[in-house]
This record gives C-alpha cells, sequence and structure tokens, in this order.
C-alpha cells in the first residue's frame, strides 16, 4: 500500500511517500479498514519534528483521524461488517501498524464508530479529535450547563469552532476570541453570542462588560500563552477553566485562580492512547457515536478549510505549522 511515512524526525519534506506493507488483523477483536481521508493535526506537525511516543519503530506513519470503508473482520468482531462505513480516532503516535496517513489501517473494534451517513468522508475524518479534545472540554471537565456562560478562545479553529457548536447543543450562552472578520462570520454562524477581536480590544474587559463583572461559568483555553492566565480574571468565583494546551509559568500565577476557588482541568487527547487505558478509549469512542446523531440532524458541522491528496502530506503540515487555520486539514487518500 501507499503511505506517507517518517524514518526521521525534522521538516515537513521528511514526510514521503513509500510503497510499504498492508496491515494485517493480528487478533479477533480488529478491524481492516480501507481509508478514505485522514484528518491532520497540530500534534502531527509536533511528532514529525520531535519524535513520536515510539521512535525506534521506524518508519512511522503519522495520523490519528480515519475514516474509510470496513474491508476485513476478525472472528470476534459483532459491531462492523465488511461495506461499513467508519470513522475513528486512534494510532499515529508512533506504535507499529497504526496510523492513518496511508490507504489501509487496522484498528481495534472498540475504537470504531459508524460513520454519519450525511457526510462525506472527508469531513468525517476532519471530527474525531478536535470532537472529542472539545466534548471532554466542555462537558466532562468544564460541567457545562444549561444557561451557563463559556468564553472559547480561537472560536475558528479546529477544536475552538466545535466547541462553540456542543456548548449551543447544551444550552449555553458562548463568547469567543477571533483575530479576524472571515473567522467572526464563521464564529457567529456557529451560534457564538457575542464576538471578541482581541488584537482590537482587552477580551477581560469584554467578559466582565459581558457578565455584568461577574465573570463566566467557564474558559475553554485552546490558545495557551498569557492568553491563559488573563482567562484567570474572568471566570467567576467557584467557576471552571479547562485548558488542552500546558500553561508556562514564567507568564503568570496561579494567585487568583486559588483566591476564587477555580477548579482548572487539562485535557490531553493522547492520554488513553499513551496509557493503553481501554475505559478512557472506549469513552472517546462514546462521544464519537453520540455526535454522529447530532451530525446527521444537522446541529453539528465541521469546517474543512482545505483538502490535500496523500502525496502532499507534507504541504498539509507547512499549512498547519504556520498556524491560525480556519478549521480543520484533511488528507484525501484516494
Amino acid at each position: 500500500m501507499k503511505a506517507a511515512v517518517i524514518r526521521k524526525n525534522g521538516p515537513s519534506d521528511v514526510l514521503q511517500i513509500e510503497e510499504i506493507d498492508k496491515p494485517v488483523i493480528e487478533n479477533d477483536n480488529q478491524v481492516l479498514i480501507k481509508l478514505k481521508a485522514a484528518g491532520i493535526n497540530p500534534i502531527d506537525t509536533k511528532l514529525r519534528k520531535q519524535g513520536s511516543f515510539s521512535a525506534e519503530q521506524m518508519p512511522v506513519i503519522l495520523g490519528c483521524d480515519g475514516a474509510g470503508i470496513v474491508e476485513e473482520v476478525g472472528q470476534a468482531v459483532t459491531k462492523f461488517k465488511e461495506g461499513d462505513s467508519v470513522y475513528f480516532y486512534h494510532g499515529g503516535l508512533g506504535a507499529k501498524n497504526t496510523g492513518c496517513y496511508a490507504q489501509y489501517a487496522v484498528v481495534s473494534e472498540h475504537r470504531l464508530a459508524k460513520k454519519p451517513e450525511s457526510i462525506s468522508f472527508t469531513d468525517a475524518a476532519a471530527f474525531p479529535a478536535a470532537l472529542i479534545t472539545a466534548w471532554e472540554s466542555l462537558y466532562d471537565r468544564g460541567r457545562l450547563c444549561a444557561n451557563s456562560k463559556v468564553l472559547i478562545h480561537g472560536g475558528a479553529g479546529g477544536v475552538g469552532h466545535i466547541a462553540i457548536q456542543l456548548a449551543k447543543l447544551i444550552g449555553a450562552q458562548v463568547a469567543t476570541t477571533v483575530s479576524n472578520s472571515t473567522k467572526a462570520k464563521i464564529a457567529q454562524d456557529l451560534g457564538a453570542d457575542r464576538i471578541i477581536f482581541y488584537r482590537e480590544s482587552d477580551f477581560v474587559e469584554d467578559i466582565l462588560d459581558w457578565t455584568e463583572g461577574e465573570g463566566v461559568d467557564l474558559v475553554f483555553d485552546t490558545v495557551g500563552g498569557d492568553m491563559f492566565f488573563k482567562s484567570i480574571a474572568v471566570v467567576k468565583i467557584y467557576g471552571d477553566m479547562v485548558t488542552i494546551v500546558e500553561p508556562d509559568i514564567k507568564l503568570g500565577d496561579f494567585k487568583l485562580a486559588r483566591s476564587h476557588n477555580i477548579r482548572i482541568g487539562f485535557v490531553v487527547l493522547v492520554t488513553p492512547e499513551v496509557k493503553n487505558l481501554v475505559k478512557a478509549q472506549k469513552h472517546q469512542t462514546f462521544i464519537l457515536e453520540e455526535s454522529a446523531k447530532y451530525i446527521d440532524q444537522s446541529k453539528l458541522k465541521v469546517h474543512v478549510s482545505q483538502t490535500y491528496p496523500l502525496s502532499q502530506a507534507n504541504q498539509a503540515h507547512e499549512l498547519v505549522e504556520k498556524g491560525s487555520v480556519t478549521g480543520k486539514v484533511v488528507l484525501n487518500i484516494d
């Protein structure tokens, strides 16, 4: 099969198309997928540059988001059959026989969900990592509920634009930060109640004005940097803050968060994969299964800003590394 592989870490041109052995089912709970599309995520570019979690297993196939058609199932598989369309979050972190930048992938049954019927494979492959991250951040860590107020940083980004929709689905009011009018239009169309151009105004003042000085129930930080510590000032007392970026303690401190009894949560998407936490992996698949219902009801959608063929995986990485990508970038495998 053809795959975009890396045999050493470095710039985007280390991604090379090679003909390698097609993966095979090795246990009765696995499924062989003919991939149609693979999502690109920032972690892919970091692993390419800095090294995977299993660097000794070079060559590595990156990509944890996939969508395709079931070609073969193991003897113990009960939920899927040949010809089923699926999407999933799995692999791509360096482990042998994983990764979605390829024509085929072998995936354990508990990592697979039926692809929403109403969308393309391209859109399906764009969803998993961003969707799981947003769901766990808002619902599982952030305790978001109806009539709550939430600030979502980066509302037109890959995770942010999904998070806006999930927040609106549960009945929350949403404020979001964006950098330009194009991104503002995307966030507004997805239901954001208050748009903040963070380069032109002080988002802290804006949020305190929006909440009459009380602060929001939840801040969801997808950006990091000084935005994390500045955001503490807009969380209400006994409120929540969730981040997917490791805070840089050189940029601030936690004194205000402590005095206001703010609960700070972290979401690291790869933990269940790296630690082999099957229960947590199944929860991630549950998120995809539940979300498929919303997608097919046209209550949840993904914005794909750019697609590339598999042969241009390096160019896709270059685009993601530039930053400020709107929505998601996807490889079409065919």
